[in-house]
């Protein structure tokens, strides 16, 4: 079952030499030359791992994840501080105190957010502060404005307080208890604690809490760059006349969206002719600026197929069969000097390639990011229609699941071109190798594709 545990191989270093695709194909040869799906995606993510942690400005690291627990240098907040605008007092200086008969204290001072000179509080005292101002010495609670005639000598309840003035009283309406409306110094983060574990993703939230712990950067694993390229002489962009035999290049949109959605910084190159030479020259143009290449097209065993040609030239590409529906043919290994840089060789039609990038490459991209959640949800759910499969072929059906109703029902036909029925589509149904038909109303896997 795409999706389940068996597909959470402890990724290897990229580097690894056991990674290389002729001893991968060797060491995996079938009598039939026929890859399981689990077997490809096993063989792929061994071979890839964690990109490399790096430090990055904050906002530079949005999306990414932490390489390592973060620790709080300090208390937050720092100092207690007031919740509300209001008057910080004694609380002994306000038992019984109600509308009738106030306690009638003596205004000390004014203390606002960010205020260092602060006043004591006494017996009969109380400071005017505003919310987020530190608590003063003597004061054991805040009496908000509200409970209070704002200084204004009426003893009616009052919404503001009055401006400072020498001398002043403020009456409060009932009595306040100990602690009240003030935020204790280390109440939300104590120093020392653990505040982000490393895995954690960093989004808005995550993003605030390191800055107000102090902390101008974050140590992260950074988000892949993957560059996604169409090739087909057949393929126009779009808003180019679309003449006979000609057809519009959608897989490289399809595809760098499904890389954005995954988590990748994701470029999207025009559709590439095919010309060795020009392919060639895009490759190594693209090289020095990828973490991960996903091309289309290119990969069966049609005459013209230029891909193979120029991968093999590299020769650190594998290409294989699988036994799935759609989306049989795939290549994978690496090009480029050195270790090389990921490659993932996926099939021309639209419905082919999309299923099998999230199949195959979302669990890659996924992985270095150094992700948990590598893999799409996989539930159980009825199908009311029968299906059938072809034999030997583990098939993925674009479907319609509804969690409500635990259904799932088909969406289009079977063909890899359906590019309509793909965009209906929240799910794909899956229908095991040894399994040619399901009878209406059989349980089946879906692989969840999400909003």
């Amino acid at each position: 079952m795409t999706g389940s545990t068996e597909s959470g191989t402890t990724p290897a270093a990229c580097c690894d030499d056991s990674a290389d695709p002729a001893a991968r194909s060797a060491s995996a040869a079938r009598p039939d030359g026929l890859w399981t799906v689990d077997e490809h995606l096993a063989d792929v993510l061994a071979a890839v791992g964690p990109l490399p942690a790096i430090e990055l400005q904050l906002l530079d690291a949005q999306g990414c994840r932490l390489a390592e627990d973060v620790h709080a240098d300090g208390d937050l907040p720092p100092f207690d501080n007031s919740s509300m605008d209001g008057y910080a007092l004694r609380t002994a200086d306000t038992v019984g105190a109600s509308d009738a008969y106030p306690s009638v204290l003596t205004v000390v001072g004014d203390i606002a957010a960010g205020a260092g000179d602060l006043p004591r509080v006494g017996p009969g005292q109380a400071a005017r502060i505003m919310t987020g101002a530190p608590v003063p010495p003597g004061a054991q609670a805040v009496a908000p404005v509200e409970w209070t005639d704002g200084g204004t000598g009426t003893g009616r309840p009052a919404d503001a307080m009055t401006a400072a003035s020498g001398g002043e009283e403020v009456r409060v309406l009932r009595p306040v208890a100990e602690g009240a409306h003030i935020r204790r110094r280390g109440s939300d983060v104590e120093a020392g604690s653990r505040v982000l574990a490393a895995g954690t993703r960093l989004g808005p939230a995550q993003l605030g809490l390191l800055a107000a712990v102090g902390r101008a950067t974050a140590t992260v694993r950074p988000r892949p760059r993957v560059v996604v390229l169409s090739t087909g002489s057949e393929l126009v962009q779009p808003g180019e006349p679309v003449g006979p035999g000609r057809i519009t290049d959608s897989n490289s949109f399809t595809l760098t969206a499904a890389a954005l959605d995954a988590g990748a910084i994701a470029y999207r190159v025009g559709g590439v002719p095919d010309d060795a030479a020009r392919l060639r020259a895009v490759l190594e143009d693209q090289l020095g600026r990828a973490d991960l290449i996903v091309t289309s097209g290119g990969v069966s065993v049609g005459a013209h197929d230029v891909v193979k040609e120029v991968f093999a030239e590299y020769g650190g590409v594998d290409f294989r069969r699988l036994r799935m529906q759609p989306g049989k043919p795939q290549g994978f290994g690496r090009i480029g000097p050195g270790a090389g840089v990921p490659l993932m060789a996926l099939p021309g039609n639209p419905v082919s390639a999309y299923i099998s990038f999230e199949l195959f490459v979302r669990p890659v991209i996924r992985t270095m990011l150094g992700a948990e959640d590598v893999h799409r949800p996989v539930v159980r759910a009825h199908c009311p229609v029968a299906l059938r499969s072809p034999a030997g072929r583990r098939q993925f059906l674009r479907g319609r699941y509804s969690a409500r109703d635990g259904l799932v029902e088909p969406v289009g036909g079977a063909g890899s071109h359906l590019v309509g029925a793909l965009a209906r589509a929240d799910c794909l149904i899956t229908v095991p190798e040894d399994v040619t038909g399901l009878p209406a109303g059989s349980e089946v896997d879906v692989v969840l594709l999400g909003g």
